[in-house]
Order: structure tokens, then sequence, then C-alpha cells
């Protein structure tokens, strides 16, 4: 058993258990797609609570807990205590005596580190403001899927440096592959954030062109992150040459794919033409959140399961 195991952040798991991670969720998605039944948690309870809005991560989520033959549980912080100001520890300590595996989807990390200190079951970071280990989690198994071992390949991440960005430098610290950021000026990666993931992995770039030259991946976001909506009118006008176009993935390597995480506003962050073309695979991206996460549901329940 792996009760005490939390997946708060990217770097909380190592290259060997994101390695069997991947090759389990290979497993389990094959299983779902030939339609043979998977219920390793049968009897088990996901708790997800949400502070933040969300389509993808509560489907994903309560659809794959289902389909592992267990059952989920919704709660919104506007309507339970937690939005009435009962302390989070006191609600770690309640919840998770009454549930097998937590997901949290809120603002601050502080919030979901303080639940994970006082929680007796594993919780997992649905995302914060500072990361999103689930979708960056997903995000590598299908590029594996497309292309494989991400090892030694360059990613280009255009845009904000934002949740999604510092999760692709934990991973690429992880995992041992390249990071190319390129941010409208004022936008950049914290120092402090660069510092703590090294520098091996990870260059800036001020030119989104020369950032996107040779990467097998290039990747972005919405400009406005949830919680920055008083900051979209400023962004929109700092952030205008910083839209993924043909021109971008002309000069990524010739197989290069194009991701996004969704929602997506075609015309800002990205093109339609780039989003609806060849090198696009955010369909996949979006489906292997459910594939992904059942691989990590089992893993922190049950622990490594042996191939049947």
């Amino acid at each position: 058993m792996t009760a005490n195991k939390h997946f708060l952040q990217f770097k909380d798991f190592t290259r060997e258990e994101f390695d069997y991670l991947f090759e389990r969720t290979r497993w389990i998605k094959d299983k779902y797609k030939r339609y043979e039944p998977y219920h390793p948690l049968f009897d088990r309870t996901l708790v997800m609570i949400f502070e933040k809005a969300s389509t993808r991560t509560r489907l994903s989520f309560e659809a794959g807990m289902h389909q592992l033959g267990g059952s989920a549980i919704y709660l919104n912080t506007r309507d339970s205590q937690l939005g009435r100001g009962e302390p989070v520890e006191d609600a770690a300590q309640v919840i998770s005596r009454m549930s097998d595996v937590v997901m949290i989807r809120t603002f601050e990390q502080d919030i979901i580190e303080r639940f994970a200190a006082n929680s007796r079951v594993p919780v997992i970071n649905g995302l914060t403001n500072e990361y999103h280990p689930c979708q960056i989690l997903a995000d590598i198994f299908t590029f594996i899927e497309h292309r494989g071992p991400i090892q030694g390949k360059t990613v280009a991440w255009v845009g904000d440096s934002n949740n999604m960005c510092n999760t692709w430098l934990q991973a690429a610290e992880v995992l041992d592959f390249n990071v190319h950021v390129s941010t409208p000026p004022g936008y950049e990666v914290e120092p402090e954030r660069a510092g703590l993931y090294g520098t091996d992995h990870f260059e800036q770039f001020a030119d989104p062109l020369e950032a996107c030259k040779g990467a097998h991946l290039v990747t972005t976001d919405v400009w406005t992150s949830m919680g920055f909506e008083a900051e979209n009118e400023e962004r929109m006008k700092a952030f205008a040459d910083w839209c993924v176009d043909a021109e971008m993935m002309s000069v990524a390597a010739p197989d290069a794919v194009f991701m996004h995480c969704l929602p997506a506003h075609r015309g800002e962050e990205v093109t339609a033409e780039v989003i609806d073309g060849p090198q696009s695979v955010v369909w996949d991206e979006a489906e292997n959140r459910l594939h992904a996460q059942k691989a990590l549901m089992e893993y922190l329940v049950l622990g490594r399961v042996e191939p049947k």
C-alpha cells in the first residue's frame, strides 16, 4: 500500500515511477478500448474537491473512478463547510476518514499541501495556480504514444509562464528532456522557479519563433489563466505576438506535434490552422487525461500492480 503517497507536484515521483505509470496507462487504455471491464478499485471512493471551475478534470476523474469500479463524490467549496471557513486541516482529517483518495482543484498550492499533510489517504493535485501535474502526465503519455520516448527531446512552451509551464520545467528535470520557454517581457519564468529546476534542461527565448526551432513538441495555453481575469485586456496586448501559428510549426522538427490543455481560444494563443491541423494531437491529449489518471489512482491506492 502507498497510503501516504501524494501527487502534488510532478517532481513528487521518480523517473522510474513515471515509466511504470506510462506503461500502466497504455495497458489500462488498451483494455478500455477493447471494452474489457477492469475494476481494481471496487468499493473505493474518490472525493473530488473543486474551488476552480472544470470540465476535463471533473469528467476524467469521475468517469475514471467509475471505470475502475469505484465511486466518485463531487464537492464544491461553495456548497460545503470549506466555503464557510472550515480550516483545511480539519476538512482533511474528516474527508480522508471517509474516502480512499482525494483530488483537489484549487488556487494556492499551499492549500493542497496543508490538506495532504493532514490526510490519511493519497491526495492528487487536479490544478493549482502553481502546478498542473495531471495534465503534464497525460501530455507526456500522449507524446510517447505518437513519437516514442521524450528523453532528449525538446518541448517549446510559447505564452504565459503559468502552472503548465512550471510543471513542464519540473518534468524536464525528472525525465531528462529540454524546454524552450518564450514569453512576453514581464511574463518570464520567475527566477526563483528557474533556479529551483536548475538550468540544464531549460532555456528562455525572447523570440517565440526561435524557441520553436527544432522542437519536437510545441505547446501553449490560454493567455489569461483562472484567477487573473482582471489582467485580461493588458494580456491581450502583451501576448499578441505569441500566438502559435503555422510559421512557428514550420520551423519545429518535421514530425513535431502541437498540444494545448484546453479550453482554447482560436485566434489568440493558437491559430485555428494549427489546433485543427494535422500536427495537432489535442483530442488524444484530452482523452488521455482519463487513462493517465486511472493509472495514477490505481498506483496511489494499490501500489504497483503486476500486469495480468
